[in-house]
């Protein structure tokens, strides 16, 4: 008898181009999945990071990498989408660089081209224990997608079901940061900061910037971040 043909899963990843989001593609890549990188330019306050998702898709094996742009500038209500100063402090409850249906829009255009592609299967790089409060980093936000997307789509309708992975989600950064680097993430690459500068360099002040160095410092792990 012949060998018989094997098929490789396939993936969306949502990559930004910060840490989580490059850990989460190469968690994708080691757990056997062809993967197709989706980043979004939504209007945010750099591109820093997208030209990271650029480098890191590369490194990290995507077959393919996608930048879809949707201008939530045009919606404002977000320090990262409007006229608005990002925090250097601490704040309580969700803060303003929470942005309006983000998770929801990325990950519904992730699943759109799941389907074109034939792939059942969506990862993204949402955190509920080291995070700044957003409501769509919850378990309960991805459970919830994965219905929806079972619902509303010919693929779920047809039975092929779709699977949304968030294997961040119950980690510290401390534990991202080992987990990438074990599975080959070069986080010098990365760009984290909500208001990094045009060459990737960060500011060292926002939640992003303080939750990013905590992880390496937890970690045990010199941090690779380039500060201005």
């Amino acid at each position: 008898m012949g060998a018989e043909l094997t098929t490789t899963p396939r993936a969306v990843v949502l990559v930004s181009g910060g840490m989580d989001s490059v850990a989460t593609l190469a968690i994708a890549r080691a757990r056997g999945f062809d993967c197709y990188a989706l980043s979004v330019d939504y209007g945010q306050r750099h591109h820093a990071e997208l030209d990271a998702a650029k480098r890191n898709t590369a490194k990290l094996g995507a077959i393919a990498h996608k930048i879809v742009h949707i201008d939530l500038r045009m919606l404002g209500g977000s320090a990262l989408t409007d006229d608005i100063a990002v925090p250097e402090a601490p704040t309580s409850g969700i803060p303003v660089t929470y942005v309006p249906a983000r998770n929801t829009i990325m990950l519904a255009v992730a699943l759109g081209w799941a389907e074109v592609l034939g792939a059942h299967d969506l990862f993204c790089g949402v955190n509920a224990v080291d995070y700044s409060g957003y409501p769509d980093c919850r378990p309960e936000f991805i459970r919830a997608f994965e219905q929806l997307a079972n619902l509303a789509t010919k693929a779920g309708v047809e039975g092929q079901r779709f699977s949304v992975h968030a294997p961040l989600m119950a980690m510290s950064k401390a534990d991202i940061v080992r987990a990438g680097l074990a599975h080959g993430v070069d986080f010098s690459t990365t760009v984290s900061c909500y208001q990094a500068d045009g060459d990737g360099r960060a500011c060292g002040r926002c939640d992003a910037c303080r939750l990013r160095r905590q992880g390496f410092d937890d970690a045990g792990v010199p941090d690779p971040t380039h500060y201005r």
